[in-house]
């Protein structure tokens, strides 16, 4: 079932990375990947700080099956620009421009490329995917959470929102909050808390190498603070309305996201399946090693094959 590596260090024949304009003006980076196949459409949204180029290797697993494959990097971060003057710094001012941009460029690309249509969101994305569909802001006819942010785990447990607003107030909340990592005050490694491959790890660096603008270091204060608000909103919130077909896959070893907020969430969907990884996954469940990663792709086809067929 693993997919070639080849193609995770080049953008595939027959793909193009454009700029799509989003409502307000804001131009966000593209990949568009049409397959002649006539599966369906997979609309794929990463994490923070993320590149689309990071699930080459996924993209093509699913174009061999015939899906037509589309992504964009969020507003803020990766080749869709900063909105800080700190250009390692992933700002946004209210995670409701996400979900903006999530909406008009669904809607687009609903209506340009062949169904099914389905939504995957990992981290970050998946956080957006479901308050999207919570908010009505897309319609799919089946949606992946991979990894969801649905809360985070921190050192400062319930203190970490408050703590965020108190020191987002306390200078510009554009700047960093933290220097480097992806987790403030811990011991492991970046490349841990994310895979067990090193070859798949390397990949995302080897991009960053070629291109520096495809760098985004931490978040901001800011960014914090909206991450806590939409997480604790979402779990308030009408999740019992979402009809669409879910699939939710949780790494419950997970050193970034808090993988009990989804497992609490899961259950009050009501049509949601879940496939739980123990310690044997990091964060980037499809960046894993194979054994893992095979695993969810499985999962991932078992399900697009039941909920979302054919037309």
């Amino acid at each position: 079932m693993a997919v070639s590596r080849k193609v995770a260090r080049e953008i595939p024949e027959g793909a193009n990375v454009d700029r799509w304009p989003a409502p307000d003006g804001w131009m966000l980076r593209r990949f568009h990947w049409p397959a002649p196949g006539g599966r369906g459409s997979i609309l794929f949204q990463t994490g923070r700080g993320d590149v689309f180029e990071k699930y080459l290797e996924s993209f093509a697993y699913w174009h061999a099956q015939g899906w037509t494959i589309t992504a964009f990097d969020w507003r803020g971060q990766g080749g869709s620009g900063r909105l800080t003057p700190k250009a390692n710094c992933g700002h946004i001012g209210d995670f409701a421009a996400y979900i903006a941009d999530l909406r008009a460029f669904a809607a687009q690309w609903m209506a340009e490329t062949p169904g099914p249509h389905v939504v995957m969101g990992h981290s970050m994305g998946g956080h957006l995917v479901l308050r999207g569909l919570v908010e009505g802001a897309i319609a799919p006819d089946a949606a992946v959470l991979i990894a969801p942010m649905l809360g985070v785990r921190s050192a400062l447990g319930r203190l970490a929102a408050p703590t965020a607003r108190l020191l987002s107030r306390l200078g510009d909340p554009r700047r960093p909050a933290w220097k480097g990592n992806e987790k403030p005050y811990t011991t492991e490694t970046r490349a841990n808390l994310l895979t067990h491959d090193p070859d798949r790890y390397a990949d995302e660096l080897w991009w960053q190498a070629q291109d520096r603008a495809l760098l985004t270091g931490p978040p901001s204060w800011q960014w914090l603070v909206e991450a806590f608000r939409s997480m604790a909103d979402l779990e308030a919130g009408p999740i019992e309305a979402v009809r669409t077909p879910l699939l939710l896959l949780v790494a419950e070893a997970d050193g970034l996201v808090d993988a009990r907020a989804a497992l609490r969430i899961a259950p009050r969907l009501p049509d949601a399946a879940l496939l739980r990884f123990g310690p044997e996954s990091a964060h980037e469940i499809l960046r894993e090693a194979d054994p893992v990663r095979d695993r969810a792709l499985a999962a991932i086809a078992g399900f697009l094959d039941a909920r979302a067929p054919r037309r």
